[in-house]
């Protein structure tokens, strides 16, 4: 582990022999009561999950009971928990979902913007289209949002503002389910105009532990026992297992790493060089100490997503997590080619990532 002052060098790029630049990480990984089994960096550091929140804000809409009286599906659940690529599909169903809850694009309060995917945005241009509020990559959280406003029977205007009656709910849904007091999490304005949280790093993987040992109860055990938080963490692990495609779009890290592990984890990114892992207990987690499911959190200090999805798969090789074959599905994300205009190879990424492993220690 190289030190900088302000954290570890957790990856290096190189142009030949020559360092380019180095990009700083903190990662936690715990097990589903919070355990810290493993760290890099500081697993405290408060972190902005910015998108990677979206399946705790998800839950708050959930529990209003909005999916069943507005009749969204699994598929629906899974975008309210994305980042999608603005494909064609992903506005239609935006669409669909806000004329399930009986609203118009007019009511949604975030903008639109150039696409997630480069394909999306080649034809864009071709085209010399402009995206409205309903290509945003977060117009499924949004859609959503303005379903449980509707169903708890608060005014659809403001429904993105902090002190509405929804984002009350949702701020205290994702302190509730990340194990803190309301006040210990502060709270921003994200990129699409919705309060987006900050807390500490082993909160995130937190979360998504929580996630994956949601769906391993409830696997093993009667509807009837498992409690409803229980089951609704649950519901949003199986969507966004089985519709990895609406929770990001084609060649997306996010749907490339959901559609290589077949269920066994969940992934998503936050803006600015945020990612969490949710992994259902396995061997392979027993073999790194946990008991049950597993939670994984990074977070890349420069922002870089490129550096972060190929940190995360370099952690997952570390791991161990899922087979040789399911990790070589990342392979243009974990080495990610470097070549100049002419096909020249002329660099590599170096990672310095020495887990700390922990007694599992309370975080």
């Amino acid at each position: 582990m190289t030190l900088h002052e302000t954290g570890p060098i957790a990856a290096t790029v190189y142009r030949g022999e020559a360092i380019e630049n180095t990009h700083i990480a903190h990662v936690a990984v715990v097990q589903a009561d919070g355990r810290l089994l493993y760290s890099f960096g500081d697993p405290s550091r408060i972190t902005l999950a910015r998108s990677a929140a979206k399946p705790a804000q998800a839950l708050a809409v959930l529990e209003t009971g909005a999916l069943e009286r507005f009749g969204f599906d699994e598929a629906d659940l899974a975008m309210m928990c994305g980042s999608h690529s603005s494909e064609a599909r992903h506005i239609e169903r935006a669409r669909q979902m806000l004329a399930k809850a009986q609203v118009s694009e007019a009511d949604l309060r975030c903008g639109g913007h150039p696409p997630l995917s480069d394909a999306v945005y080649v034809d864009w241009l071709k085209r010399d289209f402009k995206p409205d509020a309903v290509c945003s990559n977060c117009s499924g959280k949004h859609a959503g949002m303005l379903a449980g406003a509707r169903s708890i029977g608060a005014a659809l205007s403001g429904y993105e503002l902090p002190e509405h009656p929804l984002q009350i709910r949702v701020k205290h849904t994702v302190a509730e389910v990340c194990d803190l007091p309301d006040d210990a999490v502060q709270w921003s304005i994200d990129g699409c105009n919705l309060p987006t949280p900050a807390f500490a790093l082993d909160r995130l993987a937190r979360l998504f532990a929580k996630l994956a040992s949601a769906e391993d109860e409830t696997s093993a055990a009667a509807s009837s026992s498992i409690a409803p938080r229980t089951a609704a963490l649950a519901r949003i692990y199986r969507a966004m297992a089985a519709h990895p495609e609406w929770v990001a779009g084609e060649g997306r890290f996010c749907t490339v790493l959901m559609r290589a592990f077949e269920g066994a984890l969940i992934g998503k990114v936050g803006a600015d060089g945020s990612y969490a892992i949710g992994v259902r207990a396995s061997r392979q987690t027993a073999q790194l100490g946990a008991d049950g499911a597993l939670g994984i959190a990074v977070k890349i200090e420069d922002g870089n997503i490129g550096v972060l999805y190929a940190t995360v798969a370099e952690l997952l090789a570390r791991l161990d997590i899922g087979s040789p074959e399911q990790r070589a599905q990342l392979g243009a994300f974990h080495a990610p080619p470097m070549i100049n205009t002419m096909g020249v190879k002329i660099g590599h990424l170096a990672f310095s990532l020495a887990l700390e492993a922990h007694a599992g220690r309370q975080a």
